[in-house]
């Protein structure tokens, strides 16, 4: 594991400091700490330095549905409107709740005419506001990046990975000690990286007092598939829109990320009263609960092939993102 001595992860001296002030005597400490500083630390984290992530521009890391402009907004707009009135509600006395927007970025109803009372964002990294009164809480790709905990099968047993200085470099580690609620063990080396923190956080949203509509779109796979479909994890590093397998290399540079369990996210809403939380392809998702706009921003655009159509077909196409990203959505 880690990265290979013939292309050793460039760390910056800034975070290497970083690093040795957090980690134990030894110089070790647990995969999810190291992340933590990775994406969050206020000085060297990845997702609190003001610099551009998301979208096609020079510089940037990776795509989401936000780059597509507008049209995303709208559809969310007109998915959660439907939603809420299949429920029995009005949109217009709920608080549409973004959590997870790009710092200094745009929020997803910037410019979007809507159905609701107001719009609040609250920014990746920030705290978790108070959540109260009738909301529709909002997210896109929020749990993928919360910190995980990583643990491998060595000779029936999980034990933890974790993260080193040698040198001036950084490497991976197994912890000697078992792992103790570790699932059934598996095949010897099979990782599996713990979305723990998604979970939590998952968890921290439901019990508040709020009412109203819960809408998550991010990737994910069941507990079954990440314990036993996806035997090297589902952990990936991101950095000018090339996916590497270099957990380690330029920490606070370079994005990281695994696949969510939605079945822990399920459990935690239901905790909390959600009831019925469907899990459907981003693509079905849209063309069930926004038909009606997608049907109409088509025929608008019906003699050309516009930006804004572009937008939906990148959004909808099982090639695109219509596959790679589910939504998980539930009322209470």
């Amino acid at each position: 594991m880690g990265s290979s001595p013939e292309s050793p992860p460039a760390v910056s001296p800034e975070f290497l400091a970083v690093f040795r002030a957090h980690a134990d005597a030894r110089g070790e400490m647990p995969f999810a700490e190291f992340m933590a500083l990775a994406l969050y630390h206020p000085e060297v984290g990845y997702y609190r330095k003001n610099r551009p992530r998301v979208g096609y521009a020079a510089g940037t890391d990776f795509f989401t549905a936000s780059a597509s402009g507008a049209v995303f907004g709208e559809l969310a707009a007109a998915a959660c409107a439907k939603l809420l009135r299949a429920a029995g509600r009005d949109p217009v006395t709920h608080t549409f709740i973004e959590i997870g927007a790009e710092p200094g970025g745009k929020g997803v109803l910037t410019g979007v005419q809507h159905a609701f009372a107001a719009v609040r964002t609250i920014r990746i990294g920030e705290p978790l506001a108070a959540l109260t009164g009738d909301c529709v809480v909002f997210s896109n790709e929020l749990f993928d990046a919360q910190p995980f905990t990583s643990i491998v099968c060595r000779s029936g047993h999980w034990h933890h990975v974790g993260v080193r200085l040698k040198g001036d470099r950084l490497e991976e580690f197994v912890l000697p000690d078992p792992v103790a609620d570790a699932p059934s063990p598996a095949h010897d080396g099979y990782r599996f990286d713990r979305p723990l923190a998604a979970t939590s956080l998952a968890d921290a949203i439901a019990r508040q007092p709020w009412r109203g509509l819960f809408v998550a779109i991010d990737y994910g796979k069941t507990f079954r598939e990440l314990t036993e479909e996806t035997p090297g994890g589902t952990a990936r590093a991101y950095f000018r829109h090339t996916q590497s397998n270099d957990l380690l290399a330029r920490p606070g540079e370079q994005d990281l990320t695994c696949h969510i369990c939605w079945d822990w996210v399920t459990d935690a809403l239901a905790r909390h009263g959600f009831a019925n939380a469907p899990l459907e392809s981003q693509e079905a998702f849209f063309i069930r609960h926004a038909g009606e706009f997608i049907a109409a921003a088509s025929a608008a655009d019906a003699k050309g092939f516009s930006l804004r159509k572009m937008s939906l077909l990148q959004l909808l196409h099982p090639s695109h993102m219509g596959q790679k990203f589910q939504v998980l959505h539930a009322v209470r």
